[in-house]
C-alpha cells in the first residue's frame, strides 16, 4: 500500500474513493468542482485497486485527467467477500491517519460499500453520490452494495427523481437526500470535445470505419458466466453483425469467459470487429459515432441517452429506469428475437431517440459541491460546539 499526503489546507479532508472504471468517470468532475468551488473543499483521492488491470487503470486516469491518487490500497482481484474485507482492512488506518471530515463514495462497486462500512463504524460521515438507484434484483452484487451504502450514508445525492423516491420509501430522512443530476454526464460534456473518433481508433488496428455500426459491451456475470447464455448471445450478436457491422471492445473478464467456454471461434465472423479494451475517450468516440449500442452496462445506458444514441440493454431490468422512460434505452434481455428486432428498427431508421432527463446538463458536480461545502461547515461547527 502506498500513501502520499498533501497539505493544501488545514481543514480535514474528504476522502474520495474510487475502485473501478465507472468510479473514475464519476469522480473526475467532482474533484474539479471541489477544487474550483468558491470555498474549495479539501480532498484526498483514495484508489482501492479493485480495478486491478494496471494498463487499463493508467489509461482511464490519463483520459479523464484525474490526479494521481494520494492513497493506493492495491487490493486487486478476489471473491466479493475477500475483496470487500481486504478493502476494509486497508482503508481503516487511512481514515484514522487522515482524520477525515467525511468519506465520499460513488456508484455501487465493492469499494463503495467497503469504505462506507469502515467510515460508519468509525463515526465518520458517509456521502453517497448516485444514491437510490434500484434494480430490485438482489441477485446482483451491485444491488446489495447500493442498498446497504444508502442505509449507511449521511448525505445522499441522486441522479433521477425516481431514485429519490426509492430512498424515501426505504425510510431515509428526506433532509439527507439531494437531487443533483448525473455526474456521469458531466464527464461526457467534459471529454466529448477531446474524444478520439471511431475512425482514428479503427485506423490504429488497420480497419476502416463502417458508415453505420453497432457498439457492443458485455461483462455482467449473468450474461458471461453461464455458458448457455453466453453461447446464445454470441450467436445472436454474430447474426446481427451480418446485417449491421458491430464494434466490440472486449472486456478482459469477458474474453476470459469466452476462452474458458471454448467459444472464441464465434468472434471470427464477418462484420464483427473485436478490439482490445479502450480508454474512456476512445469509448466515447465509438459511442458518439454509433447507430446503436448493445450493452449490459449501466453507465452506457446513461451515456447513450446523453448522446441520443439508441441503446438495446441486454438485461431484463435496469436500475436506471429514466433511461427507458425518457431516454434512448430499450430493454431487450437476451432473447434473440427481441435483439434482432431492436437492431432492425435501427437499420430502418426508427431507433429510439428520447430526451435528456432533468439534471443531465453537465453541472451536477457543481450542484453537489454547492451543497457539500456548507454541509461540511455545519459539521465542523457542531464538533466545535
Amino acid at each position: 500500500m502506498s500513501m502520499t499526503v498533501s497539505c493544501e489546507s488545514s481543514r480535514a479532508p474528504v476522502l474520495c474513493v474510487v475502485g473501478a472504471r465507472p468510479n473514475f468517470i464519476k469522480m473526475a468532475p467532482l474533484l474539479d468542482a471541489f477544487a474550483s468551488a468558491r470555498s474549495p473543499i479539501p480532498f484526498r483521492l483514495v484508489h482501492t485497486g479493485q480495478h486491478y488491470d494496471v494498463a487499463m487503470n493508467e489509461q482511464h486516469f490519463r483520459a479523464l485527467e484525474l490526479p494521481r491518487p494520494d492513497v493506493s490500497l492495491e487490493v486487486g482481484s478476489a471473491s466479493h467477500a475477500v475483496q470487500t474485507a481486504e478493502i476494509m482492512r486497508r482503508f481503516e488506518p487511512v481514515v484514522e491517519v487522515e482524520a477525515a471530515a467525511a468519506v465520499l463514495v460513488v456508484g455501487d462497486v465493492n469499494s463503495t460499500l467497503a469504505c462506507a462500512l469502515v467510515a460508519a463504524k468509525l463515526g465518520v460521515p458517509v456521502i453517497h453520490v448516485e444514491a437510490g438507484l434500484r434494480s430490485f434484483d438482489r441477485a446482483m452484487p451491485e444491488e446489495i452494495n447500493r442498498v446497504l451504502t444508502d442505509q449507511l450514508a449521511d448525505l445522499l445525492f441522486t441522479t433521477e427523481e425516481g431514485a429519490s423516491a426509492n430512498l424515501r420509501r426505504e425510510g431515509i430522512d428526506p433532509g439527507r437526500i439531494h437531487f443533483a443530476g448525473n455526474v456521469m454526464i458531466d464527464s461526457v460534456h467534459r471529454c466529448l470535445p477531446r474524444a478520439i473518433s471511431a475512425a482514428d481508433t479503427l485506423k490504429e488496428v488497420g480497419r476502416s470505419t463502417p458508415r453505420c455500426y453497432g457498439l457492443i459491451t458485455l461483462h455482467r456475470p449473468v450474461n458471461v458466466d453461464d455458458r448457455v447464455v453466453l453461447s446464445r448471445l454470441l450467436e445472436t450478436l454474430a447474426a446481427c453483425a451480418a446485417d449491421l457491422p458491430m464494434i466490440w471492445p472486449l472486456h478482459p473478464r469477458t474474453r476470459a469467459r469466452i476462452e474458458a467456454a471454448g467459444l472464441m471461434p464465434r468472434l471470427s465472423v464477418s462484420g464483427l470487429h473485436v478490439l482490445p479494451p479502450v480508454d474512456y475517450r476512445r469509448m466515447l468516440g465509438l459511442l458518439a459515432g454509433a447507430c446503436v449500442v448493445l450493452t449490459d452496462s449501466g453507465g452506457l445506458q446513461e451515456e447513450s441517452t446523453a448522446l441520443g444514441v439508441p441503446c438495446l440493454t441486454l438485461r431484463e431490468g435496469t436500475e436506471r429506469p429514466v433511461t427507458v422512460i425518457e431516454g434512448t434505452n430499450t430493454l431487450v434481455g437476451t432473447d434473440p428475437g427481441a435483439i434482432y428486432r431492436g437492431v432492425a428498427e435501427v437499420r430502418a431508421g426508427r431507433g429510439k431517440r428520447g430526451r435528456l432527463p432533468a439534471g443531465w446538463d453537465g453541472r451536477a458536480a457543481e450542484r453537489i459541491a454547492a451543497v457539500l461545502g456548507p454541509w461540511l461547515a455545519r459539521q465542523r461547527h457542531r464538533e466545535v460546539a
